[in-house]
């Protein structure tokens, strides 16, 4: 295959936080095995080995967690050493690390600029949302921990872009959360809705469509009034639906309306077709024994990705669906028989298009050089 894109969970799902909306930690409990620990160097070495025989020009390994910085710096030297080894000349290799920040010192910031990863850091607001949302699992706020992490990245000139879960607590707050954001230099946002657990009654932090449907308007309006004075912002979900509208394929796999079957592999080199659905029934091999050609072709493959496409007879007949596409599958529980339902956060796309449908137009004309 000519590009492989790996997301990597080097240290399964173990964290130094402990969110009450980390739908990874959910998952890992509706699973026979919670967590595989870190992955080992055997492990690790047929991955580099593999992605590196198999890709044609280039390879994007992506780690997350829970936490990936838990795997420890010499675990990515290792890992730099058998990129090293295994990659051929020519053969573009890419970095990104999505992480809390809290143990990024100066020596890790050091090795992410070193070798040009590119980090996501996870922040949800001001320190009385970051503590409250995201506590450390030793107990206290996790704000000043991040923001020193950060800098640190700043510092070395590593990279990074921002990483927000819209909760409920912060959808009620979606202007002070995108000021504060844009007031700290972040160009690059993202918003991610808070998913409610796979199989428990909803949190106190579940989201609700009409708060949602608020946030999406606020920080619109404000991504908007940016832009229109010639900003610098990216927000990536608005990036994506003005992008359709300009008539460009969706950068996002929320924004495509069914899904594509990728390669996320687990500490122990199990590989399964979406961070989501990191379960035993979702199991498409191994990175130890099988090519990721024939993961992404076989049978589980096949059907996770078929699984996705019925569409609700709602959604064919709304004229927000063209921009909508029913959004990302783990967000249509409950099912509806054996196919996803409609988005539960429906209602809130839905007024959410109806209130910024022309400026939308506006920015995709923009996209297109005015015409």
């Amino acid at each position: 295959m000519r590009e492989l894109t790996l997301m990597i969970k080097p240290a399964s799902g173990l964290c130094n936080l402990a969110c009450e909306y980390c739908f990874y930690r959910d998952l890992t409990r509706c699973r026979e095995r919670a967590s595989y620990g870190v992955m080992s160097q055997e492990t690790l070495e047929a991955v580099v080995r593999r992605a590196c025989r198999e890709a044609e020009q280039g390879v994007n390994f992506i780690f997350q967690g829970g936490e990936p910085t838990l795997a420890g710096l010499e675990f990515y030297r290792q890992f730099e050493a058998f990129v090293k080894q295994y990659a051929s000349r020519g053969l573009r290799v890419n970095r990104s690390i999505q992480t809390n920040a809290t143990l990024i010192d100066e020596e890790w910031a050091a090795f992410l600029k070193q070798y040009g990863y590119l980090a996501g850091v996870s922040l949800d607001g001001p320190a009385e949302l970051q503590n409250d949302l995201r506590p450390m699992a030793a107990g206290g706020g996790s704000f000043s921990p991040v923001m020193a992490g950060i800098r640190r990245l700043e510092k070395a000139g590593v990279p990074y872009n921002i990483l927000t879960v819209v909760s409920e607590p912060v959808a009620r707050k979606g202007a002070a959360v995108y000021r504060f954001l844009r007031k700290n230099g972040w160009d690059y946002l993202q918003f991610i809705p808070c998913l409610d657990p796979m199989e428990a009654p909803p949190t106190p932090v579940s989201l609700k469509p009409e708060t949602y449907g608020r946030f999406l308007c606020t920080t619109f309006d404000l991504y908007f009034q940016e832009l229109s004075r010639g900003g610098r912002v990216s927000v990536r979900w608005l990036d994506n639906v003005a992008a359709l509208l300009a008539g460009y394929p969706p950068e996002s796999c929320g924004v495509s309306g069914a899904c594509a079957a990728q390669i996320v592999l687990e500490a122990d080199g199990s590989a399964y077709p979406c961070d989501f659905y990191v379960h035993q029934r979702y199991r498409l091999g191994s990175a130890v024994t099988d090519s990721f050609q024939d993961m992404l072709s076989c049978e589980t493959a096949r059907h996770f990705q078929e699984y996705s496409r019925p569409l609700p007879a709602d959604c064919a007949a709304c004229p927000a669906y063209p921009l909508c596409r029913n959004g990302c599958r783990r967000y249509r529980l409950p099912y509806l028989g054996d196919a996803p339902g409609k988005n539960v956060l429906c209602g809130a796309y839905r007024s959410f298009f109806d209130y910024a449908g022309e400026r939308l137009v506006l920015l995709a004309r923009a996209m297109r050089g005015g015409r």
